[in-house]
């Protein structure tokens, strides 16, 4: 018996990648699986690798950012899998650029695929998990770019720390209803990784620690009622670490002693709250701080 043992879910961008890992790893646990995808052939090569190993999956096609689509594929888990309980928003797209050179076609692609992507498939849901008065769990799917930052990457990170924003609210709104709602930033090596980080060499034995897979199980146990009590979290998922990453938090503060700020006042009073926590005053590379990372990054 898995942790998902006559569940229903959802996964977006299912095709490949993290999201191929997902679906795999829920229909191993249990789970019957809407695979979701743009890519027919992708998709169906998923459905076919669940059925055959004694899963059960149906492919829906679809951009999931659109509203039509997204109530399409709650409609297929349950008239097609006669249920639904978790919807894991894994679909994602890069368009790097440095902002300056960034086209706005590039700047709205992204935008779309993922915080639309998340907006619509979760509206549909919780609708229907509130509506049948049944609790549910979300996976969103955020990244370290958009907490910490990455150069090239203004589009995709606005998108997933809007994503963390997004994750954090809807928990708070969901939870009285039974229905949690949680982020990772996964990290692995991935097609879409390659334009971030460059190509990542697969090792031929071991422990294959950037494998996308790995950020599968932690997925699946997000997935499940096991984790009923946790809600409005943002976890890092890589290799076999999972990190609990803190949200925004007040370090320092200066006041002006109850009367308005003249600005030239902060000219000498501005730099005690960089002194006093540490923090550079300076632009920083976020990414540098990450705890696991497949390039050696220096600037």
């Amino acid at each position: 018996m898995g942790l998902l043992e006559g569940k229903v879910a959802i996964v977006t961008g299912a095709g490949r990648g993290i999201g191929r890992g997902e679906a795999i790893e829920l229909a191993a646990q249990g789970a019957g699986v809407v695979v979701g995808e743009v890519d027919a052939e992708a998709g169906q090569a998923v459905v076919d690798e669940i059925t055959a190993a004694g899963g059960s999956a149906v492919l829906h096609l679809g951009d999931c950012s659109e509203i039509d689509n997204a109530q399409s594929i709650v409609r297929t888990a349950i008239d097609e899998l006669g249920r639904l309980d978790a919807l894991v928003n894994n679909a994602g797209i890069l368009r790097d650029r440095t902002l300056a050179k960034m086209t706005p076609e590039e700047w709205d692609a992204v935008i779309k695929v993922h915080l639309r992507g998340h907006y619509a498939p979760t509206h549909a849901a919780l609708n229907h998990w509130r509506e049948e008065g049944k609790p549910g769990h979300v996976v969103c799917t955020a990244s370290t770019s958009g907490i910490l930052g990455n150069f090239g990457q203004a589009n995709y990170g606005a998108a997933k720390a809007g994503i963390a924003a997004f994750a954090q609210i809807v928990a708070q709104e969901s939870w009285k209803h039974g229905i949690t709602v949680n982020a990772i930033c996964p990290a692995a090596r991935t097609r879409m990784t390659e334009g971030a980080y460059g190509a990542i060499e697969t090792k031929d034995e071991g422990f294959d620690f950037w494998h996308p897979d790995n950020v599968a199980p932690f997925v699946a146990f997000l997935c499940s009622d096991a984790s009923a009590h946790i809600s409005g979290k943002v976890f890092g998922v890589q290799g076999d670490a999972v990190e609990l990453y803190r949200p925004f938090t007040s370090e320092a503060v200066i006041d002006n002693g109850g009367s308005k700020w003249d600005p030239e006042s902060f000219v000498e009073r501005v730099g005690s709250l960089f002194e006093e926590t540490g923090i550079n005053p300076a632009a920083e590379n976020g990414m540098a701080r990450l705890r696991y990372t497949m390039t050696n990054r220096t600037t």
